[in-house]
């Protein structure tokens, strides 16, 4: 009798123990506070190479008044200046892109001239997107992987 009382508590505590962990895990998550949002032009920036699930990511956050936080924040506002805050009217520059599928995602998220800006796409590889973000998502500290300037619209 003592086994089958011992058993039959421990089996009890253990679908307590259970249904607080379902319970638990089942309620909504709570939205993470953030801080105060930056004055001026900003955008937080990412780029995840590979599945969205289980790729790399990096990001900076750009500001634009003066430009600073990113590798190349005074070509990358100057485009986006010029494009009214569009990303995706930043202009296409003309080049050749390898056929090769290696996928990066772009997020862009903040504001420009008050109004909010919300941007992802996923490009096949990194050369098609630079090709189509020019400087916004160009990240990288490396002088070499800097773009080159898109020429300025005619007058």
């Amino acid at each position: 009798m003592t086994h089958t009382t011992t058993t039959a508590r421990a089996v009890r505590g253990g679908l307590l123990a259970a249904t607080a962990l379902f319970v638990a895990c089942a309620a909504p998550a709570q939205a993470t506070v953030r801080g105060p949002e930056p004055a001026g032009d900003w955008l937080l920036l990412t780029v995840t190479r590979g599945d969205t699930r289980s790729g790399s990511t990096e990001g900076t956050l750009l500001l634009c008044d003066p430009p600073r936080g990113h590798a190349h924040a005074d070509l990358a506002c100057a485009e986006l200046d010029r494009a009214g805050g569009d990303i995706a009217a930043v202009p296409l520059r003309e080049t050749h892109c390898p056929m090769i599928y290696s996928p990066v995602t772009a997020h862009a998220h903040g504001q420009w001239r008050g109004r909010p800006v919300e941007y992802t796409r996923t490009f096949p590889n990194t050369c098609v997107l630079a090709a189509r973000t020019g400087a916004v998502f160009a990240l990288a500290e490396d002088p070499q992987a800097a773009p080159a300037p898109a020429p300025a619209p005619a007058s």
